[in-house]
């Protein structure tokens, strides 16, 4: 068991079609002692950030040569490339859209493919379905031991992005955005300790969360601290700032989901983001 290929399925797909179940067959049927994983199938649809965010939280907690399928993928059918990234630990599979921007941002090492060996596909291509025809496939070839190479060249005008940061106003106030709304309602935040360290010392200044209708002046260590109604500040396990509430969802509370602005004002303290 110990030596079984695993391979892991971040996708926007759901669980109503079939596409999870014909992306898994393609891959049985190559590998069939692959260990099969699904991270993540509720990623917001043609969402690409929210793919980016879904697997950067997950991929490090697997084992060695681990391949991670990511399929977000808007642009399925046209000339946007598949691409296949080695990082010394993990492998992934994806269209080169941006999906793994955050694992290039903080991989030791990167190396990516341009997926071209078109022998490995499943033949014929449909235009609108790549996990199944490209990515299945190439993910349980890899699993088998193929080598990377035999997939294709390597590439450096890969497509990336950086994830908002939040940005100073003024000498008091720093902007942000809400990244996504977890399903409790939480709503997660673009504000790391990194960014406004004040807020999260053991006796923070005076300050306030401007976001929705809500102003927020409090911070909390665990959900359950929160009294009822109350909406407050806490460090989730992503490594944000989310706005929480205690068994309620505050993002209906605050009446503010993914996109939303985001301030946060120290009252009488500098405010600062990444030393800036």
């Amino acid at each position: 068991m110990a030596n079984r290929p695993l391979i892991t399925l971040t996708t926007d797909f759901g669980l109503n079609d079939h596409f999870v179940g014909a992306m898994k067959g393609v891959i049985l049927d190559i590998a069939p002692e692959a260990e099969i994983v699904d991270i993540c199938h509720a990623v917001q649809p043609f969402d690409v950030l929210d793919g980016a965010l879904a697997i950067a939280q997950a991929y490090s907690y697997f084992p060695n040569g681990t391949v991670h399928m990511v399929i977000v993928d808007p642009g399925v059918g046209t000339a946007r490339r598949p691409i296949l990234l080695s990082t010394g630990r993990h492998y992934f599979v994806a269209p080169d859209n941006g999906v793994l921007s955050l694992i290039y941002k903080h991989a030791e090492r990167v190396q990516v493919r341009h997926i071209d060996a078109e022998h490995y596909y499943r033949q014929p291509v449909s235009n609108t379905f790549h996990a199944r025809d490209i990515f299945a496939p190439v993910a349980a070839y890899l699993a088998k031991g193929v080598e990377t190479a035999k997939f294709g060249e390597e590439i450096t005008d890969f497509v990336r992005f950086n994830a908002p940061k939040p940005k100073a106003v003024d000498a008091q106030t720093l902007r942000g955005v809400v990244l996504r709304v977890d399903r409790f309602g939480n709503v997660v935040t673009n504000f790391t300790p990194e960014d406004v360290p004040a807020l999260f010392q053991a006796e923070p200044p005076a300050f306030k969360i401007l976001v929705g209708k809500r102003e927020v002046t409090t911070i909390h260590t665990n959900y359950a601290e929160g009294t009822p109604n109350e909406v407050f500040g806490i460090l989730g396990s992503m490594g944000y700032l989310e706005i929480a509430a205690n068994r309620a969802a505050a993002a209906q509370i605050i009446g503010a989901g993914k996109g939303s602005e985001v301030n946060v004002i120290l009252e009488g303290a500098a405010a600062a983001t990444n030393g800036q």
